[in-house]
Parts: structure tokens; sequence; C-alpha cells
């Protein structure tokens, strides 16, 4: 089941984080979460699980043996409006675990969700030496960690995430939050997971929408820092769409340590990862003004990193040729390449767009800075002008 030739671990440097390293394991074939954590009851783990999903991922048939174990039945299961937002399940079988179901979407990331899940967890008497573990995309990723950041000054974290884009990107890192009002992921700690547990065969359940939102990011990590990854991925476009299942792995695992790469270097994103908001900044601008939970994450990200690539071209830092090739391959993988993405067509919608990027938390100045490029793997970061970036919208 396991690959063992793909696993690794992150260290970090010596910071006031609960964990100083994740291990990150890849398994092939269906995802046996029975099997892992009913193993390690076996072999004398104490520690007790707060397992936390949302209603999509409690409904996977590759997952139906592992909920079978909690007094829970997915396919009678339906949200209604009148419902609380959470489900509380307790389980026997894992000895004291507990389950948590969620609503499944961007609109349900809210601290008072974040909140429910610490109240749940405190109702049940967990300690901060239980684990929380997040099962699901990077909404569920992201609000278990930081539930365990809080919970008690900071309890365990493990992750298994089922979506690409949680495969290459939220769940690794150690970013952790929640949305706030209308901005993106405002409240928040830096809080890695002791362990990621990587299937990639959940990608093949993915919707069209969900594995190109996921391979965004990846393609996002090719551009940055993988030159050979780039070029892989322009030979074989079509192996993409098909979801090729060894390329696919592939993908994955290239991403994953690109990451990893920049998030060991630079964890609380004071230098290096920085360069991993390319096309972020344009890309919760939008998120933001259309309305959160409309747009992907993958797909604002697409278009934003074609907005990026607008500026460097404009500013003389990259060619046309460059810029050019990249919007094209945009365009193939399905993401919009225009200066105004069809979701968010108001009128000024460029000056709301702005508007939302100068409240961007990572600007430190009156001016909005950007991840730009030279060309491939070639990156910089700057601070731009209001004029510099409406020309490119």
């Amino acid at each position: 089941m396991q690959n063992a030739d793909s696993n690794f671990t992150i260290k970090y440097k010596r910071q006031f984080i609960a964990s100083p390293e994740t291990r990150i394991s890849f398994f092939e074939g269906n995802p046996a979460l029975s099997r892992i954590f009913l193993d390690e009851k076996k072999s004398g783990q104490k520690a007790r699980r707060l397992f936390v999903t949302d209603a999509n991922v409690a409904r996977l048939e590759s997952l139906s043996e592992f909920f079978n174990n909690f007094d829970f039945d997915a396919k009678k299961f339906s949200w209604e409006k009148s419902e609380k937002s959470l489900v509380f399940v307790g389980l026997e079988k894992f000895a004291g675990d507990a389950l948590i179901v969620i609503p499944a979407g961007e609109e349900f990331k809210t601290v008072e969700n974040v909140l429910a899940i610490v109240r749940s967890a405190l109702d049940e008497a967990f300690s901060r030496k239980d684990i929380f573990v997040g099962i699901g995309g990077g909404v569920v990723t992201d609000m278990t960690a930081f539930a365990a950041a809080i919970y008690k000054r900071g309890a365990r974290c493990e992750l298994v995430p089922t979506t690409l884009l949680a495969m290459v990107d939220a769940a690794l890192g150690g970013k952790s939050g929640c949305d706030f009002d209308e901005y993106k992921n405002m409240i928040g700690a830096f809080f890695p997971a002791e362990r990621l547990f990587v299937f990639p065969e959940f990608v093949q359940s993915l919707s069209d929408a969900e594995y190109r939102s996921g391979f965004a990011e990846a393609f996002k990590h090719a551009l940055l820092f993988d030159k050979k990854l780039f070029d892989e991925i322009s030979a074989q476009k079509e192996k993409i769409k098909l979801r090729e299942k060894n390329f696919v792995f592939k993908m994955i695992s290239k991403s994953v340590e690109a990451k990893a790469r920049v998030v060991q270097k630079d964890m609380t994103e004071k230098n290096e990862r920085m360069l991993l908001n390319f096309g972020h900044t344009f890309a919760h601008a939008l998120e933001t003004r259309a309305g959160l939970g409309k747009i992907s994450h993958g797909d604002a990200v697409g278009w934003g990193i074609g907005r990026a690539l607008c500026v460097s071209c404009n500013l003389g830092l990259c060619s046309q040729e460059y810029r050019n090739q990249v919007l094209d391959l945009l365009e193939f993988f399905g993401w919009e390449r225009g200066a105004k993405h069809s979701v968010f067509s108001e009128e000024n919608s460029s000056e709301k767009l702005l508007d939302a990027m100068r409240r961007d938390k990572k600007n430190s100045s009156k001016k909005i800075r950007l991840i730009l490029q030279r060309g491939l793997c070639e990156n910089l970061i700057s601070e731009i002008s209001d004029e510099e970036i409406l020309k490119c919208l």
C-alpha cells in the first residue's frame, strides 16, 4: 500500500510552533484509513483523535469503510438550513475517538465553525496531547489545523488531504485559518501538522473543476521552481487532462517537494516563502469581490498568474514570448486569460479589485506587493503602483 520511496520529512527551524517537523507519507491505491488508525491503536497509540471532515468527503465510496466505524450514515444525512452547522458523532471502536462533519464549501470556512470544533473537543474532554485529524480539502485542513492551534494553546494535528489542491498546497506548510467577513484567510496561525497522509488515488474521483483547481497550484510550483516539471507539463498536456495515474503521482510528489523545500527554509513567510503567493494577490481579490465560494481558488490563481505575468511583461521584466507561452497553457487547461474575469464583470470592476488588493495581508506599504517573473523560475518580489496594476485589469 505504501510507496516508501516517496516519503520524506520537513524540518522547521526552532520557533513557537507545535511540531518541529512534518512527516509526509505517500500511499498507493485506495485510502485505507481504518487500517492506518486502527493499527496505531493496536500498537499502543494512547492519544484520542478528533476527526474532522465535511459532508462531501463523508459520502465518498472510497472512505465508506472508515466512516462506517462511526454512528453516522452519510447516505441518509442531508443538510437543512434549520440544522446546526456541525454534526458531532462519537465512536467506540477507536477507543474514545470522535468525528465531526461540517457542511462542504468555502462559505462555511468561518471562525464560528472553528470555534464549534473547539467546543466539541471541550465537550468530549480532549486534552492537548490528543490529535485533531482533518480529512478533506483545503477548507477542512485549514480549519482543523487552526482549531488545533488554538485548542488549549496547541493540540496535535494530522491531515489527510482529499483534493489535489490540499495535497500540493493547502495541507502542506503549516498555514491554518479561516475567512473573516468577505476576506479570505484573514484569521489564522502558522501551525504545521505532525503528519500528512497523501493518497493520490483521491484525484481520480474529483470533478473536473476540483481537479483543475488543484492543478493550478502544481502548475504554479513548476513556473516558480521546477523547469523540468514545466517542460513535462507542456509536453504532456493531454496526459494531465486525462489524469494518467503515473503522471499524476509524479506531479504531486514533485510539487510537494518543491513547496517543502521553500517552507523548510522560511516557515513564517519572511523571505523566500513569499514567492508561493505568485498569482495570489490578484486571485484573493477576485475571490473576495466575486463572493467567497463563487469561483474556485485554483481558477482564481490561474487567472492571477496571467495578470502577474502581464505586469511583469509591461515592466520589461519578462519577454512577450514567455508571457504568451504561459497564457496559452492557462487557456488550454481551462483558466481565463483575459484582463476581466467573467465571474466578476461589475461596473468599475478594476477599481473594486484594486481596492481588495490593497487590503491583502502581505502588503507592508501603500504599494501592492506582487510576485513577478523575469522568466521561467526567475522570480522576484516587488511593490507595484496602482497604475501598473490597473493596466492589467
